[in-house]
């Protein structure tokens, strides 16, 4: 006896990657490709998804000009979404020094509660699903946030 065969639909992977200079400039312009190329490929401005990628690729694309710069060296963006699936934004910078707390260590700072800054990465703590520190080769530190579409 035959079992029924269940259609399956491809799993596609559009992936966008692309280097920016480490300026405000460039923070600016890679959350403005970042929502172009989500647009490109269906996800259109102004949805959830739209909105919430814009925050996550701001927060560690601005992280990445301020705290990761390198004199004459860029950062870079790339987004990888599976339709219907996961969307995930990694920003790599080539410094190895001021690492971020990660998820699940203990703070090596406190936030202070009238400062001006340090509140990034617990706007990507509360948006994206899950995020992580990953080593960069051959030198520097890749944040990486993820967001379950399903």
């Amino acid at each position: 006896m035959t079992s029924p065969l269940t259609r399956q639909e491809p799993v596609t992977v559009r992936v966008f990657t692309q280097r920016f200079s480490s300026t405000p400039r460039g923070a600016r312009l890679a959350r403005r490709l970042a929502l172009h190329q989500l647009d490109r490929w269906g996800v259109p401005h102004g949805t959830d998804t739209s909105d919430t990628a814009a925050l996550l690729v701001a927060e560690l694309a601005a992280n990445a000009v301020t705290h990761g710069r390198v004199p004459g060296r860029d950062f870079e963006l790339t987004l990888s979404y599976t339709p219907r699936l996961l969307l995930r934004v990694d920003v790599a910078d080539p410094r190895t020094e001021c690492r971020p707390t990660a998820p699940g260590e203990p703070e090596t700072g406190a936030v202070v509660p009238l400062a001006d800054g340090g509140r990034g990465l617990l706007i990507v703590e509360a948006l994206a699903s899950r995020w992580e520190i990953l080593d960069r080769v051959p030198v520097g530190k890749t944040v990486r946030a993820e967001l379950d579409l399903g």
